[in-house]
């Protein structure tokens, strides 16, 4: 039922979809996240990379799905084999764990703790302000369930000279930047040092971190970047560009990639 102008009416919504997503290592139970369905191999290595469980595309062994008693495919389960040996994987967990657990995932102990695992992204990546401005449009325009429902986020990956080369959505901001670099990750073209990133709403801590582990060196949002997400930017090197909207953005680290800025 919708209300407007005083008056109250019965219509037919289309909502977005969200499930629960259970991802298994070797058949053990790792995760379980609430995504958009679709792209779910995607958003599984996008996962493990940017969370730096895997180092790199060749770790990612066989993702297949998960059988049911009766033979049937589970449609919210994903199974993933790596190729790490299991100490090596036990130290990953362990270290994530630390750092999740130690602070929230907040303050300068994370930021240390990223500084270490992720390399600064390329110097030499520039973007003309005009490239930049259109992005959001183009964003828009490739969120086709967003379209429909309005319940979605985008992350879009674009190349220097601003066309569109991947975009992803889900209803976890989060999930929609593991899905697109799950992409990258899966089509060789990780790091991605040639590229921008975009996402449809504000700019977290988690979101730059992820972004990092591509090798992102120029990252935009239609709305604002968190303060820790600005410092992180800073540490790592990655330029942070807000509210792109409208026709104007703001910059917040690395102004340099910007040309005439």
């Amino acid at each position: 039922m919708g209300w407007r102008g005083g008056d109250s009416s019965e219509r037919i919504e289309k909502l977005a979809v969200e499930e629960p997503l259970e991802i298994r290592l070797a058949g053990r139970r790792f995760t379980l996240t609430m995504r958009t369905p679709g792209h779910d191999d995607e958003l599984a290595a996008g996962f493990l990379f940017a969370e730096g469980f895997i180092n790199d595309a060749s770790e990612l062994g066989e993702i297949r799905r998960v059988r049911g008693r009766k033979g049937a495919l589970e449609p919210n389960a994903i199974d993933i084999i790596l190729n790490v040996p299991a100490d090596g994987l036990r130290a990953r967990l362990k270290r994530n764990f630390v750092m999740s657990s130690s602070c929230g995932v907040c303050g300068k102990t994370s930021i240390d703790s990223i500084r270490r695992r992720v390399t600064p992204p390329a110097d030499s990546a520039r973007v003309a302000p005009a490239t930049l401005l259109a992005l959001s449009e183009k964003l828009r325009a490739g969120q086709r369930v967003f379209a429909a429902t309005g319940g979605l986020h985008g992350a879009a990956i674009f190349s220097l000279e601003g066309t569109m080369l991947a975009i992803r959505e889900d209803v976890g901001r989060h999930n929609a930047v593991d899905k697109v670099i799950g992409y990258a990750l899966t089509n060789a073209m990780v790091p991605l040092a040639q590229h921008i990133m975009m996402v449809s709403g504000r700019l977290s801590f988690e979101i730059v971190q992820k972004a990092a582990a591509a090798g992102v060196p120029i990252l935009a949002a239609v709305s604002a970047p968190s303060s820790l997400a600005v410092e992180l930017a800073d540490e790592i090197g990655t330029t942070i560009v807000g509210f792109l909207r409208d026709g104007s953005f703001n910059i917040y680290t690395r102004p340099d990639r910007i040309s005439g800025t």
